[in-house]
């Protein structure tokens, strides 16, 4: 089972920097906030689209999470000094 994260009072995801610690950059919230918008809209409309051509909604998800676990950030994660 994947890994369940907290949800802020609005439903959206609190996000955790490297070191573990609440993103607190107002900024920063924002623009996560709209990628995980943004995905999560694209996402839902390509299982849409693959549910009106005749395939398993199941059989999607499954595709989809595979994907996702394959993509690589172009950058290193920023993990403090001490777990390096």
């Amino acid at each position: 089972m994947a890994q369940e994260f907290e949800k802020r009072p609005d439903g959206m995801p609190l996000w955790k920097d490297v070191s573990g610690k609440n993103v607190s950059c107002t900024e920063k919230v924002k623009v996560l906030d709209e990628n995980y918008r943004e995905l999560r809209e694209s996402v839902s409309a390509a299982l849409d689209d693959a549910v009106l051509i005749g395939c398993r909604a199941d059989d999607i998800r499954t595709i989809l999470k595979e994907m996702i676990s394959e993509v690589e950030s172009s950058y290193p994660d920023a993990r403090p000094e001490k777990e390096k």
